[in-house]
Parts: structure tokens; C-alpha cells; sequence
């Protein structure tokens, strides 16, 4: 039987394939000021801001490709049952090939109703209008769990994190809670690792080999030493 690999994702694994984060410039994403389109508030005060905001996102990631951080941890499903938590919005581990993905903050390519938060549909094309609607007839609004709202998806990746043989954490600094609480969660003894270029204060985790290393060149570190793992057990 393969060992479970759970795997959390955040935005350094996409950055390399040209997407960024607020992260990067100090509470601005895209020159986008955070509060200004990411909040529920946000979309009170100023609706057609943030469906532009939303459309320019999924009009950037039709023209990008996942990158060798991706494709490596597709290639990990050849030796282990890997399932990948994700902080990121995109669909670039799907499209890499992995068959697992928990999106945690939503997911781009869908919008949901404002009336009733479990009417998700899959978006045609990339742009949302203010007068597309639900079945009910309420405004349709992007799928993505804003600051200030609840993560629906924690209780689950929670129970996920719990069976992990393995356990992987890149290209994210552990900073976006509730996200950054699940290694928390982990099986004492199991081994974690995690790859980032930061400097992190991660010294309180046990079991932990840190790769500091940006997603690609770290994934593809990682990946050898996994692959010995996978031989071993054979």
C-alpha cells in the first residue's frame, strides 16, 4: 500500500509560473490595494471593482503554466497517495496532473450565489458581470473565501492532515492562519518537511527537514529523497 503524502500549497508554489501575491508588496496584489477587493465589505462598497479585480485574475491565469514544482508533485502520485490542501486559488495542480486538490480559500474558475454559499458553478470564459445570477436569481459572486470569512474547509483538511504518513509544506511561510494551524495537526512522529526560501521561525515543529529553497529546486530535492523513502518500503 502507498504511504499517504498530505501536501499544504500556498502561493510561492504558483509564483514561479508568473502569478502574485499581496504578499509580495505590502498588502497590494496586482497594485490592487487588499482591502479594497478581498472582503466582503469590499464587495459592498464597490461590486464592479472587485468583478474586474476577479476577471483580470482568471484573464492572467488562462495565459500561465504550472511550473516543475507542480509537475513534481503530480509525478509523486506514480509512489505515494498524495492529496494536496492548497491556499492557492488557481487550478495549476489540476492541470499538472494532480488528482487530489483541497482548495481551501476557493477556487477562481468558480463563482457561487450570494443567496445560497453552497450554488457553486464552474465559470465559462473569465469574466463575471454585475446581472449574471443563480438559479434563485441572486448575484453570482467569485468562489474565494475573503478575509473575514469563514474557511469552510478547515474542519476537513484538519481530519486529511490527520492521516498523513508524510507530511509537505511549500511555498507557503506559515503566516495565513487558519491554514498555517494544520501542521498541528499532524501524527506525532511523522516526518515533515518544508520547502521555502524565507527565513522562517519553524524550530517548534518536530520532525522537521526544512528546504530552503524556492518550490521548484526544492521540490525536485525532495523528490529524490522521497524516492529512496518509496524503494525502501517496497
Amino acid at each position: 500500500m502507498k504511504k499517504r503524502l498530505v501536501v499544504l500549497s500556498g502561493a510561492g508554489v504558483s509564483a514561479e509560473s508568473g502569478i502574485k501575491t499581496f504578499r509580495d508588496s505590502g498588502g497590494l496584489w496586482e497594485e490592487y490595494d487588499i482591502m479594497e477587493v478581498a472582503t466582503p465589505q469590499a464587495w459592498n462598497r464597490n461590486m464592479d471593482l472587485v468583478l474586474e479585480f476577479y476577471n483580470q485574475r482568471r484573464k492572467q491565469l488562462m495565459e500561465v503554466q504550472p511550473n516543475a514544482a507542480h509537475f513534481a508533485l503530480a509525478e509523486l502520485e506514480k509512489y505515494f497517495d498524495v492529496h494536496i490542501i492548497t491556499q492557492n486559488v488557481d487550478d495549476l495542480h489540476e492541470r499538472a496532473g494532480s488528482t487530489k486538490v483541497m482548495h481551501l480559500h476557493g477556487e477562481l474558475k468558480k463563482v457561487r450565489s450570494t443567496a445560497d454559499p453552497d450554488l457553486v458553478y464552474k465559470l465559462n470564459g473569465w469574466e463575471l458581470k454585475k446581472g449574471d445570477t443563480c438559479e434563485l436569481g441572486s448575484q453570482l459572486r467569485p468562489h474565494i473565501v475573503w478575509f473575514g470569512e469563514e474557511v469552510p474547509m478547515i474542519p476537513a483538511a484538519a481530519e486529511l492532515t490527520k492521516t498523513a504518513d508524510i507530511f509537505l509544506i511549500v511555498g507557503t511561510s506559515l503566516n495565513v492562519y487558519p491554514a498555517a494551524s494544520l501542521v498541528g495537526y499532524v501524527k506525532r512522529g511523522t516526518p515533515i518537511y518544508l520547502i521555502d526560501p524565507g527565513h522562517l521561525a519553524v524550530s517548534h515543529i518536530p520532525n522537521l527537514t526544512f528546504i530552503k529553497e524556492k518550490a521548484s529546486v526544492g521540490m525536485e530535492r525532495l523528490k529524490e529523497i522521497l524516492l529512496k523513502l518509496a524503494d525502501k518500503n517496497q
